[in-house]
């Protein structure tokens, strides 16, 4: 019960900021209107509409990674967590209960982007609720993420080291460029991290594949999901010893 009033606690701590929820869940439909537009002059593939969707929104979660881990360093260094260690909660209750807040923010992000998608040409078939099941654990391995930056890093430190992350799933998901024409380092890197992943099977289902055809890149992303929520849980129990 404990857990669930920090989760609680927590969701209104991230629902009292609009200005950041205006941000995060318009930034995808704004990104959307402008590749589509750029997409009309540049008859490319990737800035097709079905396309640019699952990109666009996989690239929206880099921002929970600084929502996210700001939330738990802010808290981590006051007396309010301070305070709260005497309660009796493990690290995995913490962790938890600084994640599951963020999931119903991550829904809003694929939402818009999907009404976004849809309203600009993106047929709604059952491929765009099949991609959730590959949408959301993203969304949950860029909180868990979050929750590393949280646990061992400053404030200053989590905002220089999350900008850096979002970098690197702007270069290496795929979402911008195709990384097999690329080729090299890129697309070496990018099929070792989970988002390029995300994006080819994303992209698949939206466009008529099955679940089961992209089953192994599913199994990639479901194990950096259960990585970095181990090592969310494990980085706060080392700096609290709870």
């Amino acid at each position: 019960m404990r857990l669930f009033s920090l989760a609680g606690r927590n969701m209104k701590e991230i629902y009292r900021d609009p200005i950041s929820l205006i941000l995060g869940i318009g930034m995808p439909v704004l990104l959307i209107l402008l590749f589509t537009s750029i997409g009309k002059g540049a008859p490319v593939d990737i800035f097709m509409v079905d396309m640019l969707v699952p990109a666009v929104a996989i690239f929206s979660f880099g921002f929970l990674i600084m929502f996210s881990a700001t939330l738990l360093v802010k808290d981590r260094q006051s007396a309010f967590l301070t305070r709260l260690l005497a309660a009796p909660l493990t690290s995995s209750d913490f962790i938890l209960a600084y994640i599951l807040p963020f999931i119903p923010f991550a829904l809003l992000q694929i939402a818009a982007s999907m009404v976004a998608g849809v309203a600009l040409g993106m047929s709604f078939t059952s491929g765009t609720f099949y991609s959730l099941a590959i949408l959301i654990p993203v969304a949950v391995i860029c909180i868990g993420i979050g929750m590393v930056l949280g646990s061992l890093f400053t404030e200053n430190q989590v905002a220089a080291a999350g900008s850096i992350i979002i970098v690197v799933i702007s270069l290496f998901s795929g979402a911008w460029m195709d990384l097999e024409m690329v080729g090299g380092i890129f697309e070496k890197i990018g099929y070792i991290l989970p988002f390029a992943h995300a994006v080819d099977a994303s992209r698949a289902v939206i466009n008529g594949a099955q679940l089961s055809a992209v089953s192994d890149k599913l199994y990639w992303i479901v194990s950096y999901l259960v990585v970095f929520i181990c090592a969310g849980i494990l980085s706060f129990w080392w700096k609290t010893k709870r």
